[in-house]
């Protein structure tokens, strides 16, 4: 059948995995708390494990969340005019792949829809100002991040949204691309869409899932997908 769209998971796809120093993230979080800077690490304690709720909740019960839940989450009150730190800690990890480009516009050249679906607590303005910068931003036909959303990957409710947002109402017409065989593979695979794995993430444990699930293909680049299509 034929494919009319190819939806993405942007970390660790789009993106080149990273490990993550968790602790350094979380005192970047605290400099946009609106207590005293002398208590930056109490509220990084705090904010690190808010974080780890937040996330646990996506993985077991793919409920959704933002930037301010996870302060909420912490007890803690923000400035969002303050959050400057964080986003920079995250810069170098937001550089958008070089063959996303060629692949999408390929795509779109023989008419397949292109989208994004990630579960994300950030804001669209963000990852929208990435895809921006690296220009490829115009090139997307459908976007959706969770923190919009009630819902994260692996949901049904999720996979729908996103084909929603492209336009396509049929999930065996959407091939989804990610690097997790839990929330990406096993779960697109459940909203009835054929699954693409890129495996160069080292997943950490808490954030795995019940489930592995079975590609219907796997690729080492991203260049391999235009090709690929015609095969699933």
């Amino acid at each position: 059948m034929t494919v009319q769209a190819v939806i993405f998971d942007w970390g660790g796809t789009l993106t080149a995995w990273h490990d993550i120093d968790f602790h350094a993230e979380a005192l970047a979080l605290a400099a946009a708390c609106r207590a005293h800077p002398e208590s930056d690490r109490a509220s990084a304690d705090l904010l690190h494990a808010a974080n780890q709720a937040v996330w646990g909740r996506s993985r077991d019960h793919q409920q959704s969340a933002t930037i301010t839940d996870l302060f909420d989450e912490a007890g803690l009150e923000h400035d969002p005019a303050l959050l400057s730190a964080y986003r920079d800690f995250w810069e170098p990890h937001t550089l958008t792949d070089p063959e996303v480009r060629p692949l999408w516009e390929a795509l779109r050249s023989r008419g397949i829809r292109v989208g994004v679906l990630s579960n994300t607590i950030w804001p669209r303005a963000w990852h929208r100002d990435f895809f921006r910068r690296d220009g490829v931003e115009h090139l997307i036909d459908g976007d959706v991040y969770t923190s919009e959303i009630p819902w994260t990957k692996p949901s049904e409710r999720a996979f729908r949204a996103a084909m929603e947002a492209v336009g396509v109402n049929d999930a065996s017409r959407c091939v989804y691309v990610g690097d997790r065989l839990f929330d990406d593979v096993w779960g697109a695979r459940n909203a009835g869409m054929r699954a693409v794995h890129v495996p160069h993430s080292t997943i950490p444990s808490s954030q795995l899932g019940h489930t592995e699930g079975q590609p219907d293909a796997v690729v080492q680049r991203l260049s391999e997908i235009a090709a690929l299509v015609d095969l699933l």
